[in-house]
């Protein structure tokens, strides 16, 4: 398998995202508490993600648009309290910064560092965070949201986009990620290659909608993919 780019998963592949998650609607309530104490005492963190939830299923169009789906639970919430919208801007920009401040993998930063020596980095991603306000936009040639992109994982198109972004050929990118799903089986699908980063090391699900389906590569941590695309980039050396 010779490969000559790599896309990179976001969120559970080079951080956890859970922390990220509950440490945003912490600092949330915290402000809302500080600035408007009637809405935080109405829409405590668990209320509030409720609400989240029902917007995202009263709005399966907007399924690739996490902040899109944020900001209307914003306005719910501050409109059940008598308030306008002009403090949803503020309200979410105290949750995506809080979104932001994320804990990488420890073997996320030299990972990228190595691999983005020998090949060029694209990253794929259904959430919305930012790399540039995380400090890694650096490593990467491009950078595909589904919000951006108009359409999530698994489907082809985002996987495609970032091909084109990286002015390859789908066969000629392998796409990392965590989940078998989303990220195998869509890249899969898409044409590109796939590796499954499985820091559990558990065993590859046995869902119907993965028959037939397995990854090119079977990586515990990042640090192990990197030493793959190092052999393998001299392999190809020798080979050429």
């Amino acid at each position: 398998m010779r490969i000559r780019a790599v896309s990179l998963d976001l969120d559970d592949t080079l951080w956890p995202i859970e922390p990220a998650i509950v440490a945003a609607e912490q600092a949330l309530d915290d402000w809302l508490r500080t600035h408007h104490a009637p809405v935080a005492a109405a829409w405590p963190i668990a209320a509030l993600r409720e609400l989240r939830e029902r917007v995202s299923d009263e709005h399966p169009h907007l399924a690739h648009d996490y902040t899109a789906q944020r900001l209307i639970t914003l306005e719910r919430a501050f409109a059940a309290c008598g308030i306008g919208d002009e403090h949803v801007a503020d309200a979410y920009e105290v949750y995506f910064a809080a979104r932001n401040r994320v804990d990488c993998y420890p073997d996320a930063l030299p990972a990228l560092q190595a691999i983005g020596a020998r090949l060029p980095l694209a990253s794929i991603s259904n959430g919305n965070a930012d790399l540039a306000r995380i400090g890694l936009r650096a490593h990467f040639r491009a950078c595909i949201s589904a919000r951006e992109c108009g359409i999530a994982k698994p489907a082809a198109a985002i996987f495609h986009a970032a091909c084109d972004a990286l002015g390859l050929a789908p066969g000629d990118v392998l796409h990392v990620g965590d989940d078998p799903w989303l990220d195998v089986a869509g890249a899969q699908a898409a044409g590109l290659r796939t590796a499954w980063l499985n820091r559990g090391g558990g065993p590859w699900p046995d869902h119907a909608a993965l028959a037939g389906v397995r990854p090119d590569l079977e990586v515990r941590n990042l640090g192990e993919l990197a030493r793959w695309i190092q052999l393998h980039a001299a392999e190809a050396g020798r080979a050429g």
